[in-house]
């Protein structure tokens, strides 16, 4: 598998991919987290290829204290070959070098193959309870964000 980061040629790929690993809900619109991804940090949303094909991807924020990995996908037929866990490596260079002292991830609580994927790689739980908020409905924008350029 070669990584690389996003390339806009990638978007209907990456939608499909993250559609089969159940990623997407229907809150949440997949083409805004992309431009939203594009418009900051665009070198921490990584893609997995083998040869043209995307199988994999994973997105991460660092803000100064700490990073979020978010869409950490890997296709069903490719998983348990080390893909995931290359991918999450460079995430977690690509962090390093920026000096991020810790990485978070949110997992649901009912998969718990990826919460043992995780564990593997020496993830642990934390002791805390994850609130959120939504500032703005993606349901309920007008426009399509942009990415900036």
């Amino acid at each position: 598998m070669d990584i690389r980061t996003y390339q806009p040629k990638d978007e209907e790929a990456v939608l499909r991919l993250w559609e089969q690993c159940g990623l997407t809900r229907p809150w949440n619109d997949p083409r805004k987290d992309i431009a939203r991804k594009l418009s900051e940090q665009r070198d921490l949303f990584l893609i997995g290829l083998i040869g043209t094909e995307v199988i994999a991807t994973a997105m991460a924020g660092y803000d100064g204290h700490r990073c979020w990995a978010y869409y950490v996908a890997v296709s069903p037929e490719h998983r348990r070959k080390s893909c995931g866990r290359r991918l999450m490596q460079e995430v977690e260079r690509l962090l390093k070098a920026r000096g991020c002292p810790k990485l978070n991830l949110q997992v649901r609580a009912s998969n718990q193959e990826v919460i043992e994927f995780y564990r593997a790689l020496g993830y642990a739980q934390d002791e805390v309870v994850s609130l959120g908020r939504r500032l703005i409905p993606d349901q309920e924008l007008n426009k399509p964000l942009e990415p900036v350029r």
